[in-house]
């Protein structure tokens, strides 16, 4: 080989040798900055990461809203007070009623079933002022319903009772408190819109008395209600007023238990256990 020929070929192996150091230089710079792409990942994932909260266990995940709320016990309301039994009518349910009326009438229809087992028939009409907010039928019912209780006035044996539509002995009126006094003052009678009264062939009884009893009576409304019809209709029957026989005794239905019970507890029945119950002849005050 030639001087020259020598010197191209070192000039070509130097070349191919800085070709191969060109491209370890490149492997090297490649394999270098995916080294920094790696790390640059790494520290932006790790970033991203710092200050999030440590995932929840899905065992102590809290329960959905719902779940908590049904949780939740309702509150009792506390119960109320029942009405006094005296203050409130069974019949009116409220105290505005009127103390007035136009002085007619309306009768309960039809006849009631005969009350008692033996003794004389006495024959009875039900009439209830004309607007009154009262029903006759109603009022009806509770007269039959009094009347033909077992400690009524037929327990004697001697008297029998039926509601009929002709040929009374007597009629049972419930009026306002104006119209019954001025009923019971045309048999002379002064009972200061408070009592209720009987005069020949009317038992007269105030709407105000049967809607509310009277204050401090002592006793639910319907035990005043069965005094009240069973005192008046004992004076139509011929039995005047008797007074309380002992202190804390029952009282006699013939008591003036209106205007005072002197000593003795409400009664509302003529007979007791069987027995007529009675007391001393005599009125404390004058009325019925």
């Amino acid at each position: 080989m030639t001087r020259n020929g020598t010197r191209a070929a070192a000039a070509a192996d130097a070349r191919a040798e800085r070709r191969l150091e060109m491209m370890r230089r490149r492997r090297r710079t490649v394999t270098l900055v995916m080294l920094l792409v790696a790390a640059s990942l790494v520290t932006v994932d790790f970033v991203r990461g710092l200050g999030k909260p440590d995932p929840v266990p899905a065992a102590a995940e809290p329960k959905p809203a719902v779940t908590q709320q049904a949780e939740i016990k309702p509150v009792e309301p506390k119960p109320q007070p029942e009405p006094s039994t005296v203050a409130v009518s069974p019949v009116a349910g409220a105290q505005s009623y009127p103390r007035s009326g136009p002085g007619t009438f309306s009768y309960a229809p039809g006849a009631g079933p005969i009350l008692g087992k033996s003794g004389k028939l006495r024959g009875f009409k039900v009439a209830v002022e004309n607007e009154s907010q009262q029903d006759a039928v109603a009022f009806a019912a509770e007269v039959d319903k009094i009347f033909g209780d077992a400690r009524g006035w037929t327990a004697g044996g001697d008297v029998r009772l039926q509601r009929v539509v002709a040929g009374e002995e007597f009629v049972i009126y419930l009026a306002t408190e104006a119209t019954s006094e001025k009923m019971c003052a045309e048999g002379g009678l002064k009972t200061d819109r408070l009592t209720s009264c009987r005069l020949g062939g009317k038992v007269i009884i105030n709407l105000s008395r049967w809607l509310t009893a009277v204050p401090d009576y002592g006793a639910p409304l319907p035990v005043y209600q069965a005094y009240v019809l069973n005192h008046e209709t004992g004076h139509q029957f011929g039995f005047g007023h008797e007074r309380c026989p002992a202190a804390g005794s029952l009282g006699p239905v013939m008591l003036q238990q209106t205007l005072g019970m002197y000593g003795c507890t409400p009664n509302a029945w003529p007979y007791v256990d069987g027995r007529r119950l009675t007391g001393p002849p005599g009125s404390y005050t004058p009325g019925n």
